[in-house]
């Protein structure tokens, strides 16, 4: 019976003529036996036990079946599980020169991606991101807000045109979507609470531990709520994707040595502080931002990057949401809070650990004359924007949402350092292949 390395893993099958197709893992060879670690197709192992004489051939990451016995020994990894093989089919017989072994520099790592997302790392980690988007679409499906498809072929910008990519459509210049946004908010007055995961785009020459220029991006919206509502959203998201992955994903945690005992820490509701408090802390903190390379003080008004919120969680158990920033360090769409002159009515959400943003989100501005107002501040071309416009003319209501960097949340997850290890391709500043 051909079974997977997992499955095989089992009392009942010990004693009995079992196969495994997969691809060599590891090999030790002695004098008269040749110790295989087979991966089946799902990243699971199993040590195999065969006659030396019948491998004379076989190299890291052939492709074969093997065929034998199950047995149970204590001291096979993996378990405590082997078979003993009495025979093998070959399907390839890989070059002996395979790359990527225990130590290699992250260039090469990277270079040869296509390879390297074979290793037992990679492996976890990808089965991990799949169970975060099974989850997120659970929680989304169970609570009855609806998937929807953005473009991601656009004619303006969500988060700034310098963050644009360009591309050339026909006879017409476009870009890359930065964000689903500005379509879901059309979905709403129809659909009620949609929600959807596309890739987004951000043209940012960053060079951190944190940035993609191509990312999976959650976004949801919904009309007629608040901001506590809207946080409440993302508190109950967040706390149910990490509960169901610390349940059902052990095996994959376990291999990653994450420290469980922290993500269990994660609960609602999630720590709150304004954008001012924020700069108070870190300015008792003596936090010094280098501004045209002359490094001052943290002033009011000026946005919080990567350093400033590692120093904001670095000793919080749970994230921390950060409200009510300057209306100018927000985009066009953040609606204004008239209670708060200079405010806008959005919010951030800071992963614990110093880990940094994961969300952004907020009220989105539902009067028309005072988003046309913040069209023309913005500089934008308010012809690439008359459609959005329109869903303020046609009964416009209060509305809002947020967008989840799944990436940024599998770094926190995973407590990886650096994003690039969380996505199987991944695009920077400075990559684009394979």
């Amino acid at each position: 019976m051909d079974i997977r390395a997992k499955e095989l893993k089992n009392e009942s099958y010990i004693g009995k003529n079992v196969s495994i197709k997969g691809w060599i893992h590891r090999i030790r060879k002695q004098k008269e036996k040749t110790f295989l670690l087979i991966r089946d197709e799902r990243g699971s192992v199993i040590q195999c036990i065969i006659d030396s004489s019948e491998t004379n051939n076989l190299t890291i990451e052939s492709s074969l079946e093997i065929f034998g016995v199950l047995q149970k020994d204590q001291r096979a990894p993996e378990g405590g599980y082997e078979i003993k093989a009495n025979s093998i089919k070959i399907f390839n017989i890989a070059k002996n020169d395979y790359p990527i072994g225990e130590y290699q520099s992250l260039d090469l790592l990277l270079d040869k991606r296509h390879l390297a997302i074979r290793t037992r790392r990679m492996t976890m980690i990808s089965k991990i991101r799949s169970s975060i988007l099974y989850y997120s679409r659970k929680w989304f499906t169970d609570n009855d807000w609806i998937e929807v498809t953005a473009p991601v072929i656009v004619k303006g910008s969500v988060e700034g045109g310098s963050t644009l990519f360009n591309l050339k459509y026909f006879e017409d210049n476009v870009f890359l979507s930065q964000s689903a946004q500005l379509y879901l908010e059309a979905m709403i007055f129809s659909l009620g609470p949609v929600w959807s995961i596309t890739p987004s785009f951000r043209a940012e020459k960053s060079r951190t531990v944190r940035h993609l220029t191509e990312f999976l991006h959650l976004e949801a919206e919904a009309p007629w709520l608040s901001l506590d509502d809207l946080l409440k959203v993302q508190e109950e998201l967040i706390t149910f994707i990490i509960k169901h992955i610390v349940q059902n994903n052990k095996l994959e945690l376990e291999f990653l040595k994450r420290d469980i005992s922290e993500l269990e820490k994660t609960s609602s509701p999630f720590d709150r502080i304004t954008y001012e408090k924020a700069i108070d802390i870190l300015r008792n903190r003596e936090f010094k931002i280098v501004d045209k390379e002359i490094s001052r003080n943290i002033e009011y008004g000026d946005d919080l990057g990567i350093e400033s919120e590692r120093i904001l969680t670095e000793n919080s158990s749970k994230p921390l949401f950060v409200i009510g920033y300057p209306l100018k360090l927000k985009p066009f769409y953040v609606k204004a809070d008239t209670s708060k002159e200079g405010l806008g009515i959005a919010a951030d959400l800071l992963a614990p650990y110093g880990f940094g943003e994961i969300t952004s989100g907020g009220l989105r501005e539902d009067n028309l004359d005072n988003l046309e107002k913040r069209i023309a501040l913005e500089g934008l071309e308010k012809s690439n924007y008359d459609w959005y416009l329109d869903l303020r003319r046609y009964g416009s209501v209060q509305h809002g949402g947020f967008g989840l960097g799944i990436e940024r949340l599998m770094r926190w997850i995973l407590n990886i350092n650096d994003i690039k290890d969380t996505v199987p391709f991944p695009r920077t500043i400075t990559r684009v292949s394979p």
